[in-house]
């Protein structure tokens, strides 16, 4: 295990960019990105696919994504040319859940959404995870009050890895500006009032006014607005 502290001289005063270059390299063949193919993931796809860098990029096909999702992650590839990794709910728990509890069972508790991500999501993730020890994420502290704590490099205790978010500081406006000076494509979705997308039921667009995460799960309480990936996180030494 690295210790936090060696992450940060590393990475420290570096560009997000260069970063990612500093720690693919102290990391050969152990470092991913997961993308949702949003503002944020679209951003840190281009600084890996463009620098060619060696990070494996993956996402989490839950079966219930947007056809606009859909969408940028084909155009991303075609852009790119670079392979999207997707990894799937494995069927049998998934449909286990369903026969037993219907399509839309995380409408009716706060326990049945968790079960339909930590099956969609949570359990992927753990797949896609496994053998590295660097995970890139896409992550703001702007996003919501419970990311406003968090710290841009960190140790994942569930995962047993070094969690970086290289453009943790960054504003929406910053985000939005890298995609346009770039010419990055971008979910369509953003332009409707989406600002996080995530899956087709549990996600609506927000009203003026409103937390960045509102639209997801929004008849839960609004406190919370995680599906599970980023919930276990404390510093490590």
């Amino acid at each position: 295990m690295i210790p936090i502290e060696d992450i940060e001289k590393i990475t420290d005063g570096l560009e997000p960019a260069e970063a990612l270059k500093a720690l693919a390299d102290k990391f050969p063949g152990q470092i991913v990105f997961s993308t949702s193919f949003g503002w944020e993931d679209q951003a840190i796809t281009h600084m890996i696919f463009s620098g060619n860098l060696p990070i494996k990029v993956f996402t989490l096909e839950t079966g219930r994504i947007f056809p606009e999702t859909y969408y940028v992650w084909n155009r991303t590839m075609e852009m790119y040319e670079k392979p999207v990794h997707a990894y799937y709910p494995q069927n049998e728990p998934l449909e286990k859940m369903v026969n037993e509890k219907g399509p839309n069972s995380f409408y009716e508790s706060v326990d049945n959404r968790k079960e339909c991500c930590g099956i969609r999501k949570v359990e992927p993730l753990s797949r896609a995870l496994k053998g590295n020890q660097c995970w890139i994420t896409g992550i703001r502290a702007e996003q919501s009050i419970n990311r406003q704590s968090m710290h841009h490099i960190e140790w994942d205790d569930q995962h047993n890895l070094i969690k970086f978010h290289p453009i943790f500081n960054w504003t929406l406006n910053d985000v939005k500006e890298y995609i346009k000076k770039h010419n990055i494509p971008y979910n369509p979705l953003h332009d409707r009032g989406f600002p996080s997308i995530g899956c087709v039921p549990c996600t609506r667009a927000i009203r003026e006014g409103e937390d960045f995460r509102a639209g997801r799960w929004w008849w839960e309480d609004q406190s919370k607005k995680e599906c599970g990936l980023h919930e276990l996180i404390i510093d490590k030494q």
